[in-house]
């Protein structure tokens, strides 16, 4: 959904990505490396994806220490660049970059996502971004000047203009983007895992996602092709020590506010994330809701893909599975 880099002119490139189709077209316009990596709180991942719909090539997996990635929208990201760099490089030793550019999906905190409405946006980027970056003044913890922002028109309820806007730290992007740089890789797209994910999600209806990523949580709404909801927060604690509780507290609000500004009803969850306590937390769910809820695997856009594909889903590598569907055909 959001593509990001400091380096190059991504703002022209995710304005002209329209959210009037399937979600799987969000980010048709712009640049689709086959290589998809993953640089969480955890882990770093990732996959390459073939010509063919679905078919995954390969797949490395490395663990990263506790605290080599604290997430973060202010503050320094990768504490422990040596052990991050060593991880990335065992990756990529399995699943080369080949020379070309890759897909860098970050972790959810470094990237602040507003849904915000307008009477009026101009159409050329250089005219819209003062105007975005004005109206984000008070809403982000930093200086709008210094940060990278991506955005999208979609409609609202009423047919009133919405944008979607994706903005972040250039100096926390920089930090990624230096792993991957160091290694004499090259991220042609940055984007924040969760978004990648949405093309995994069904396209009638609303659904709500559930996402979990160590301590950040993110709940997201979407109503067909559009984006209503998105919020993320960091928990107490991981999903071995969280109680259903704690994440219904982060739900409700969302929830409460797509009911009173969209007036329906949700259809659906999906949650990811939750390890093996996902149950435990999808049958919590769908009591408060009164609906039905499900596992990442069970969603439409997961059952499009092929068994080695769909194992990336049950074993919490969604963000590289969803990365594949954006922009295909």
């Amino acid at each position: 959904m959001t593509s990001l880099t400091s380096t190059g002119s991504v703002a022209n490139q995710f304005y002209r990505v329209g959210l009037v189709g399937r979600i799987d077209r969000w980010l048709h316009a712009m640049p689709h490396p086959s290589l998809v990596v993953e640089i969480a709180g955890e882990h770093v991942a990732a996959a390459r994806w073939g010509q063919r719909r679905g078919h995954l090539e390969g797949v490395a997996v490395e663990a990263l220490p506790v605290g080599a990635v604290m997430p973060s929208t202010v503050e320094i990201n990768i504490t422990q660049p040596d052990a991050v760099r060593s991880a990335l490089r065992r990756v990529l030793t399995r699943i080369p970059d080949r020379g070309a550019p890759i897909a860098l999906l970050v972790p959810d905190l470094a990237v602040r996502v507003f849904i915000l409405p307008f009477d009026n946006l101009p159409r050329k980027a250089q005219d819209a971004l003062p105007l975005l970056r004005w109206r984000l003044k008070k809403s982000v913890p930093f200086d709008v000047d210094e940060t990278v922002v991506s955005w999208n028109r979609q409609d609202g309820r009423e047919g009133n203009l919405e944008v979607v806007i994706a903005v972040a730290r250039q100096q926390i992007v920089r930090e990624y983007e230096q792993i991957v740089e160091s290694l004499g890789a090259h991220a042609g797209v940055v984007l924040g895992s969760t978004l990648a994910t949405l093309p995994l999600l069904e396209e009638r209806g609303s659904t709500l996602l559930v996402r979990l990523c160590g301590k950040m949580l993110t709940t997201v709404i979407t109503q067909g092709s559009n984006l209503c909801v998105y919020r993320t927060s960091e928990m107490p604690s991981e999903a071995k020590l969280l109680e259903p509780q704690a994440m219904l507290d982060e739900v409700f609000p969302a929830v409460a506010y797509y009911q009173d500004t969209w007036g329906a009803t949700i259809d659906r969850a999906r949650l990811t994330g939750f390890g093996q306590k996902e149950a435990q937390f999808g049958g919590a769910l769908a009591e408060e809701l009164q609906i039905n809820s499900g596992p990442m695997g069970e969603a439409e856009g997961v059952q499009s893909l092929e068994a080695s594909a769909k194992d990336l889903v049950s074993h919490g590598l969604d963000a590289l599975a969803g990365w594949m569907m954006n922009g295909r055909p």
